[in-house]
């Protein structure tokens, strides 16, 4: 106590004090790098339909707006993809620079979608609603996928289904194949 008579408490006891009434909030759990990428991307997108005028609200938000967005992201690729006039189109690894532009990968642009879609459902949104799983979205990303594939000269090809060999199936198909006839 001081000569007014407050009393005067040491850093030390202060900090026993206010530590004894509540310990220290745990801290929160990492996230992985999936989620963080989700985050970051729903973040992302968010403030792009802010950016638009006039701003989006995400209720209102329909699959011309992600198309419009997926465009929009184009100019920050890092994947050359050649015009169909380039000497080098169809090229897998051409021989020398060209001018021709930068392009967000078609893999890139597919994860994307499949986190934002994911978010969207996250966040409140139907998935009949879901604009990211529009049937356009899927249109345009086979089309930048075809697209890509030809300028770099190397076509992606589907995987076949392997079939399964387990004995009862293998009964089955045969049945199909070789009705047997009524006696």
């Amino acid at each position: 106590m001081n000569s007014s008579g407050a009393i005067i408490m040491s850093k030390e006891s202060a900090d026993q004090g206010s530590a004894s009434s509540q310990p220290p909030p745990p801290p929160p759990p990492q996230l992985s790098r999936y989620e963080s990428q989700k985050r970051r991307d729903w973040n992302t997108f968010g403030q792009y339909l802010k950016n638009q005028r006039p701003p989006v609200p995400i209720s209102q938000c329909n699959c011309n707006h992600v198309l419009e967005f997926l465009r929009y992201l184009d100019q920050f690729g890092k994947t050359k993809v050649h015009l169909h006039g380039c000497v080098f189109f169809g090229q897998p690894d051409p021989p020398a620079p060209c001018t021709c532009p930068l392009r967000q990968a078609w893999g890139s642009l597919d994860a994307l979608i499949g986190r934002l879609r994911a978010a969207y459902e996250e966040h409140g949104g139907s998935p009949e609603t879901n604009p990211f799983g529009n049937g356009a979205i899927r249109v345009y990303l086979r089309e930048v996928k075809d697209c890509q594939a030809k300028a770099r000269g190397i076509p992606y090809k589907k995987k076949k289904k392997r079939k399964i060999s387990h004995p009862a199936l293998k009964a089955h198909d045969e049945l199909i194949k070789n009705p047997k006839q009524p006696v």
